[in-house]
């Protein structure tokens, strides 16, 4: 199993539980939950000490306290896209499973040369938008997050909501990034408290308020008029359209 088993899951030392509320989507519509929100978490780094994944961890942790089910892809035997015939891999499957039995996702990458990192992107990049007929993105909940070496950027997050959009899922309006992440951790890999873990708090909040809100009604905010048209037997012209043209070598592979 790639799912990362995860470390002192309830021990929260820097939430302040008086503000904090066990079931942020009280209120709202299916706000008593049927079930916990399913939330996948990617990291962006295989460094021993990652700091993308302390955060995945510290929010993972805080979708558990807000009743949510957390669970953590390791990356690090995941091959390059392309890299094996068909993607035909145990940790691409193992990331396609998990893709499809999320409904929400958070995304946290270090930024590297003012970008996200490969590691990221290679995961991104092995959740096909159709899969069989199944999309393991489309309709799912997303936040994202990045870690900083230095002073604060936003170019990894701003990126993320890029592949968030173009992978058909509902990013939502909070981000976080935690500039000099090295500061933010003690020895253990936990985080102090700070604005920034406050900044976390919110995200994670906000994401299972959305993922609550948004899962009812997946199926009718991605029907789509092409894809009924393509349903009921009337194709696309792949000599015209562009899509077709890019992937058809791909098809004859």
């Amino acid at each position: 199993m790639r799912v990362r088993e995860l470390p002192d899951p309830d021990f929260l030392p820097a939430l302040d539980r008086r503000y904090a509320l066990p079931r942020p989507a009280l209120g709202l519509p299916h706000g008593g939950m049927d079930h916990p929100p399913r939330i996948l978490l990617l990291y962006g780094s295989l460094r021993q000490r990652s700091y993308s994944r302390l955060v995945v961890e510290e929010a993972a942790r805080l979708v558990r306290y807000y009743g949510g089910e957390p669970r953590i892809f390791d990356p690090s035997d995941l091959p390059l896209p392309d890299q094996v015939k068909s993607d035909d891999h145990p940790a691409v499957h193992e990331l396609r499973q998990l893709a499809m039995w999320s409904e929400g996702q958070i995304w946290c990458s270090p930024e590297r040369h003012g970008q996200i990192t490969s590691v990221m992107k290679a995961q991104i990049d092995h959740l096909p938008l159709n899969m069989g007929g199944l999309r393991p993105t489309q309709g799912r909940t997303l936040a994202v997050m990045q870690v900083c070496g230095g002073s604060q950027s936003f170019n990894a997050v701003n990126t993320l909501r890029l592949l968030g959009r173009w992978m058909r899922m509902f990013t939502i309006p909070n981000q976080s990034s935690v500039p000099k992440a090295f500061q933010e951790f003690d020895a253990a890999g936990r985080m102090r408290p700070s604005s920034y873990y406050e900044r976390i708090v919110d995200v994670v909040e906000e994401l299972v308020r959305f993922t609550v809100l948004v899962r009812p009604h997946v199926e009718v905010l991605t029907d789509r008029y092409s894809e009924r048209k393509e349903a009921a037997g009337n194709p696309r012209d792949v000599a015209s359209d562009l899509s077709a043209i890019a992937i058809a070598h791909q098809r004859r592979a």
